[in-house]
């Protein structure tokens, strides 16, 4: 209890008991508090070196307590004086990093567009955003899986921000959702009172903070190039629409994509989509997040119930029968 003032618990120990029985030496005290002769006398160092004891005139140089009133007040007095040098110190530190910040902020461009070059300068901008983030984040997130070490950097900022508020709203492919390390993000970020969402493809990269800010990527096929960071009022009410237009052709984690009145998936469709626009099984599984082989089965698939032997006929089948 009085260790800001210096004091360690035997040391306290010893004193209250040497205040209740000034008379009392060494060998009642360890009576008095169960403690042991070497602990006792070392804790009457601590209490002289604190003067919280001193030598007795009365009883032939045995040391005497000295009264709380003046020892402890003493001390209180010193602990308080460090504690303002040190308050002092937090302010000026505190003034310095808005100075810093102040100067961080003003190598920016204009409130249009801020270039950040790699994946360093990404993240740090992000870790700055999130946490002062007030009342949401949206994400587009078209990647890879999240893997563990990026979930683990991740999370806790995740985590404070939730706790603040702060609504969090994540859109990713349906392939995700066969990831054990996505899923396990997943339901963390649920049971936290986020929200996450799939689709068959998602159309571009990108994390919206308060609908004032938003991070896209320099080149959509390499976001390791780095990325841009857009103010702009026009541009991000066009990419909250986009990210709200994601959202609510979305499935929630914990459900399944639901089929059409074709009997075809949301991923099914998407795929009709592609092979009408002549991509091939590998670009539609770079698109779709899967395997070429999963994605000749779904196409194989699909063939037999539309009576198609070609992908081509496929295509036609499915616009004539209404499902594209």
């Amino acid at each position: 209890m009085l260790q800001l003032l210096g004091l360690t618990p035997h040391a306290e120990t010893v004193y209250r008991a040497t205040l209740l029985h000034p008379d009392h030496g060494v060998t009642d005290l360890m009576a008095d508090t169960g403690l042991q002769e070497g602990v006792i006398r070392a804790a009457f160092d601590e209490l002289a070196a604190l003067a919280l004891v001193k030598p007795s005139d009365q009883r032939g140089g045995k040391l005497r307590p000295v009264s709380p009133e003046v020892g402890l007040t003493t001390l209180l007095a010193s602990a308080e004086a460090d504690l303002a040098a040190r308050l002092a110190q937090v302010e000026t530190t505190r003034a310095e990093i808005a100075a810093i910040s102040a100067e961080h902020i003003g190598t920016r461009v204009s409130d249009s567009a801020t270039r950040l070059e790699g994946l360093d300068a990404v993240r740090s901008r992000l870790e700055e955003l999130q946490r002062t983030t007030e009342f949401e984040c949206l994400s587009l997130n078209p990647g890879g899986a999240h893997r563990p070490d990026a979930r683990n950097a991740a999370t806790p900022l995740n985590e404070e921000a939730l706790l603040r508020g702060v609504a969090i709203r994540a859109v990713c492919r349906d392939s995700f959702r066969n990831d054990p390390d996505t899923l396990a993000y997943a339901r963390w970020l649920i049971e936290h009172g986020g929200q996450m969402r799939t689709v068959p493809t998602v159309p571009i990269q990108m994390i919206i903070v308060d609908r004032r800010a938003a991070i896209v990527p320099l080149d959509p096929e390499d976001p390791r190039k780095g990325a841009i960071e857009v103010h702009n009022l026009g541009i991000i009410t066009a990419l909250c629409a986009l990210f709200e237009l994601c959202w609510s052709a979305g499935t929630s984690f914990g459900e399944q994509p639901p089929a059409n009145d074709n009997g075809c998936t949301p991923t099914e469709r998407a795929l009709l989509d592609m092979v009408a626009a002549g991509d091939t099984d590998e670009a539609a599984a770079r698109n779709l997040g899967i395997s070429a082989r999963t994605v000749s089965r779904m196409m194989s698939s699909l063939m037999e119930r539309l009576d198609a032997t070609s992908r081509f006929q496929a295509g036609v089948n499915a616009t004539k029968r209404g499902w594209l």
